[in-house]
């Protein structure tokens, strides 16, 4: 009997940016190189929100195949009746208009990280993909590591015991001479306008440990929200140029301790010599996560009664030889996307819509107690379709 062929996932773009790139690039390798044979991605479109010319040169950058089209808006891409998902890689500033867009066009969305700069954002762009049957998730790519699923198998399995508390730091090393940091006031990383920050960019890989194996793998009828207390050290342009924060589950008695930082690096390399980004502790022993948070390489697990013999296990992100050994590791979580919308789901069971919900809230709540704010025009929660975020004049 011949085997069945692998569901087709047909993508448009909302962006051309460097992360939507590396995206791309992911889809456009080969899924077997991965060992997946059950689904396999289409880029079918792409969009800028100001010239269609952004569009075309974006296409031959990341060597997209021919046919792709292109649009100078994004109306245009999510009326398109052949994409069956957007993915938006806009600014966060940006997401939640841009997902509400999709969404009232009826497409089901995959949201780069952070989903959105307000809790109440998010939580209308649930209630919205709820509403209208649509599938939506948080493109939070490090859940859907096999790295990430084997050390939540391995906690689930109590290979190390309770977990008690888990540590992680995900911060890059822009300090300069001069006391700034490496970026223009205009970035991203540091323009509230676009919602800049440590937090909301690079915290929510510290956060996302922390919940994934605090809360994540709480049994839902056990479900415990966490607290969470926060110090923040502002950049002159008002975003957090270093956060700390810590989340506690009194029921569980474990807590979370997560850092995020624009001057100083997670290790002298921001690889292995600095030790483990990720400690996660338990009562019989403890598993060490090494590389940056939020593309680890390789895990650790120490036990207790082992004698002092550590277990290394290495997790490598698969290359294809034929698109130039590209190989990011964003390919996982577009396997997640088509993976439920073939089996009819509207949420991904490793981030469910309302674990998103949640550590939203902890991230604002975080941001608040540090007294950083962001513009109206990019925490207003009112959806509008000729606003200048989806028009490209913001």
């Amino acid at each position: 009997m011949a085997s069945t062929p692998p569901y087709t996932l047909k993508w448009g773009i909302m962006a051309t940016g460097r992360i939507a790139s590396s995206f791309v690039k992911d889809l456009l390798t080969d899924p077997t190189t991965r060992n997946v044979y059950d689904v396999r991605h289409q880029l079918v479109a792409v969009a800028s929100s100001t010239s269609k010319e952004k569009a075309v040169d974006f296409c031959a950058r990341v060597k997209a195949p021919s046919g792709v089209k292109t649009y100078a808006s994004y109306t245009e891409l999510v009326a398109d009746p052949d994409v069956d998902i957007v993915y938006v890689a806009t600014p966060i500033s940006h997401h939640f208009q841009n997902t509400m867009l999709a969404l009232e066009a009826g497409k089901p969305v995959l949201c780069e990280k952070a989903f959105t700069v307000t809790a109440s954002q998010t939580k209308k762009l649930v209630a919205n993909a709820r509403a209208k049957n649509l599938f939506l998730m948080e493109g939070v790519w490090t859940r859907h590591f096999p790295l990430s699923v084997n050390v939540r198998e391995l906690v689930s399995s109590g290979a190390i015991g309770t977990v008690y508390r888990v540590i992680a730091d995900n911060s890059f090393n822009q300090d300069l001479p001069d006391s700034k940091l490496g970026f223009a006031d205009s970035h991203r990383m540091v323009n509230l306008d676009l919602g800049g920050g440590a937090m909301l960019d690079l915290g929510i890989y510290s956060l996302t440990w922390l919940m994934q194996i605090l809360y994540h793998l709480q049994p839902e009828k056990e479900k415990e929200s966490p607290t969470v207390v926060s110090a923040i050290n502002k950049y002159h342009t008002g975003a957090d140029e270093m956060t700390s924060f810590i989340i506690q589950f009194p029921k569980h008695k474990s807590m979370g301790i997560g850092m995020t930082a624009l001057r100083i690096a997670s290790g002298v390399d921001y690889g292995f010599t600095g030790g483990p980004a990720i400690k996660i502790q338990g009562s019989g022993g403890e598993i060490q996560v090494l590389g940056p948070a939020f593309k680890p390489r390789q895990y650790r697990v120490i036990k207790k009664d082992g004698g002092g013999e550590i277990e290394v296990v290495d997790c490598p992100f698969p290359k294809d030889k034929n698109r130039d050994d590209w190989g990011h590791g964003m390919y996982w979580e577009a396997d997640e996307c088509a993976r439920c919308l073939r089996d009819g789901k509207l949420e991904s069971d490793t981030l469910p819509l309302d674990e998103s919900i949640v550590i939203m809230e902890l991230m604002e709540s975080v941001l608040k107690q540090g007294g950083v704010e962001y513009p109206e025009i990019i925490t207003n929660d009112v959806y509008d379709p000729n606003s200048l975020l989806n028009t490209g004049k913001a």
